[in-house]
């Protein structure tokens, strides 16, 4: 059963702060994760939120390692409860924050995957070729495709474009990000041949499926309903596996495509900061690693004397 105050906090979150649906629920899970283990670890004596100390707070960490979580996960679930505790001290339920006392596990540094020039021209030979045979899905996933690589927008942000969100003339996309943030990004000439071709496509299959479709959304599925995120999941891992199938590339891959692509060829970190929606330049940087340590290579291919 969940308790009050975490029901109260993530009403909070989504009404009054408008947080995303995504982040209420991994909140909402984290949380959950949070008062059970405090209902084991305090067993038969009472608890409540005041008393919880730094030393429950570390047990909770142990546990949640004990289980085997990333410590992305176990950062996200610390995080959580900090959050929540601030919520708290505000609506004075406690008097401190014990989660403020106990540091984050340092998260392992990567580099994201990506597609080179050679399999992006790959991907897209095959892909258009496939829709140049006219099949509705093929052609719609010419163009997530496209839009993808164009825009480099996440999987969510471009499962929930709607038709206004689009502007083909002017070639830009309003698109809604983390936090429910808007930002403006431009759409290429590729995408936006891509996009036509396929709007074509979904107006036949609307008016073969009359009212019941969905008008209002830009990627449809069969049926004529908003396509769902696995099913772009499913299209575009299928088509990325075709390229690399070892290489365990994703759609968010796509996305690192674009950033690291942009950088190579010059581009402002803050621009790119801007067009893929990071509040931070530090979450951009990333990127900046991957051209190094390709770069790196070159060099230690290239030079004589590396």
């Amino acid at each position: 059963m969940r308790p009050t105050e975490i029901g109260e906090y993530l009403d909070h979150l989504a009404k009054e702060r408008d947080v995303s649906p995504n982040t209420v629920r991994a909140y909402d899970r984290d949380l959950h994760d949070f008062s059970t283990f405090l209902s084991r670890y305090y067993g038969e004596r009472p608890w409540s939120w005041q008393g919880v100390d730094r030393l429950a707070m570390r047990a909770f960490l142990g546990h949640l390692s004990k289980r085997g979580l990333s410590k992305r996960s176990m950062a996200r679930a610390l995080s959580a409860v900090r959050s929540f505790y601030r919520y708290m001290h505000r609506n004075e339920i406690v008097d401190t924050n014990p989660a403020r006392a106990v540091g984050a596990p340092r998260l392992e540094k990567y580099l994201p995957g990506y597609l080179d020039r050679a399999q992006i021209d790959l991907l897209f030979q095959m892909a258009e070729v496939r829709a140049s045979e006219g099949k509705f899905t093929d052609v719609r996933n010419l163009a997530i495709l496209e839009l993808f690589y164009s825009t480099g927008m996440r999987l969510s942000e471009l499962q929930g474009l709607s038709r206004q969100d689009l502007d083909m003339v002017s070639q830009q996309a309003k698109v809604r990000g983390k936090g429910r943030k808007e930002r403006i990004v431009p759409v290429g000439d590729h995408a936006i041949l891509a996009l036509r071709n396929y709007e074509s496509k979904r107006d036949e299959l609307l008016r073969g499926i009359g009212p019941k479709g969905d008008r209002n959304a830009v990627f449809l599925g069969r049926t004529g309903k908003r396509i769902g995120v696995r099913a772009i999941q499913k299209v575009v891992t299928g088509l990325l596996t075709q390229i690399d199938e070892d290489a365990g590339l994703s759609v968010h891959s796509l996305r690192h495509t674009f950033a690291t692509h942009l950088l190579d060829a010059g581009a402002d970190l803050r621009a790119v900061q801007e067009l893929l929606g990071h509040a931070s330049i530090s979450t951009t940087q990333i990127y900046t690693h991957t051209s190094v340590e390709r770069l790196k290579q070159v060099y230690q291919k290239a030079h004589p004397r590396a």
